[in-house]
């Protein structure tokens, strides 16, 4: 049941016609998982909180870097050098205090991955790196939970839906050759500075959708847009 509260700040949620009192409910008894808090998890930390997710779990071990400032919006000149982890937190309790924020000072490992993942409804994917993903997607996999994936680079970014209502596609269906995308490393490629704002939006609307079951989520497809063109592409992928 909403409160007063929620009911006077979530309303121009609510007076959607298709959303409504019951699709925040749902928002607010949802649990979900932000593996990073970077580019991708700045913004979507910020929107899921906005948005009343009932419980947030933040997965961070990194500090805030300078040059982290150009696209990280949760940071500020003078947290340089501090915990970002920690710095999340404390801007998103003043943000929305009614959401539950669960830090993680960690990142994910093989041998946390399914503990920390069991606890939560969906995971967004908010990483850099080629390792976390297929750690993500098989731990998701196993436990039976949705993987939204969001990747950006230069000024392209890509979107999915993966394992959800099986039969589906999986990260694995995209990219099946682990040990050529690992070898490749981390790679520190440039990033338009507001490509991780529009990726990571997209991915919490994914999160929305799936939770309350408004909108068409996008199931087994893989989305593509070049800012530089403002082209985009979708992709059907092979369930099996």
């Amino acid at each position: 049941m909403l409160t007063d509260y929620e009911l006077e700040r979530y309303q121009r949620q609510i007076v959607l016609p298709e959303f409504g009192a019951e699709g925040q409910e749902k928002l607010k008894n949802a649990k979900v998982l932000v593996v990073g808090v970077g580019g991708l998890g700045s913004v979507a930390s910020l929107y899921l909180t906005a948005a009343g997710i009932g419980t947030i779990g933040l997965m961070e071990k990194d500090v805030v870097s300078l040059h982290n400032l150009q696209r990280q919006v949760l940071y500020r000149e003078d947290e340089i050098g501090q915990s970002k982890l920690k710095l999340a937190v404390k801007t998103l309790h003043r943000l929305n205090s009614g959401v539950k924020l669960v830090p993680y000072d960690t990142f994910l490992t093989a041998e946390n991955a399914k503990s920390v993942v069991a606890d939560y409804d969906i995971v967004i994917d908010c990483t850099d790196n080629y390792t976390a993903r297929y750690l993500i997607n098989d731990t998701c996999v196993v436990l039976g939970k949705p993987f939204v994936y969001g990747t950006i680079g230069d000024t392209k970014g890509q979107l999915a839906v993966f394992n959800y209502q099986p039969p589906c596609a999986n990260y694995r269906t995209l990219y099946p050759n682990e040990k050529e995308l690992v070898a490749l490393g981390n790679v520190n490629r440039g990033v338009m500075g507001v490509l991780p704002s529009v990726i990571a939006s997209m991915e919490v609307n994914e999160v929305v959708k799936i939770i309350t079951g408004v909108g068409k989520v996008l199931k087994d497809t893989l989305f593509m847009i070049d800012l530089s063109t403002m082209e985009t592409m979708k992709f059907k992928l092979p369930v099996g």
